[in-house]
């Protein structure tokens, strides 16, 4: 029997391996969840760096935020990871959920950077 973490890695690989096949050379808007957090990230697998990184640890956002576990969080995050991106001149991205249901948080987080200016 798999573990709920064994389970989300191979939802995880069976996912970065559709976007890699289909990406076509766009950046990858990558999305990590924890049970008090979310972290976003624009990532360029070709030069493999970080272009735009944003999460609800960020200070501007922590001070207004009451958590960082719910959909206001994640759509301030989804928000301020457009404007870097946008800042970063990148306007279209592949949205990785990684192994996580697009669902609640990461739904919401997709739908604010879309919402910001991001296409994907």
């Amino acid at each position: 029997m798999l573990t709920s973490k064994q389970l989300r890695d191979r939802r995880k690989q069976r996912n970065r391996s559709q976007i890699k096949r289909k990406s076509r050379g766009r950046v990858r808007l990558s999305v990590f969840r924890s049970s008090k957090h979310i972290y976003a990230q624009v990532i360029d697998d070709r030069q493999g760096v970080t272009v735009a990184a944003a999460s609800s640890l960020d200070k501007d956002l922590k001070a207004k935020l009451k958590t960082g576990a719910d959909q206001a969080a994640a759509e301030e995050v989804g928000k301020l990871i457009a404007a870097r991106a946008k800042a970063a001149g990148l306007g279209e991205v592949v949205f990785d959920r990684g192994g996580y249901l697009f669902h609640g948080r990461v739904k919401a987080l997709a739908e604010a950077a879309r919402e910001a200016g991001l296409s994907f």
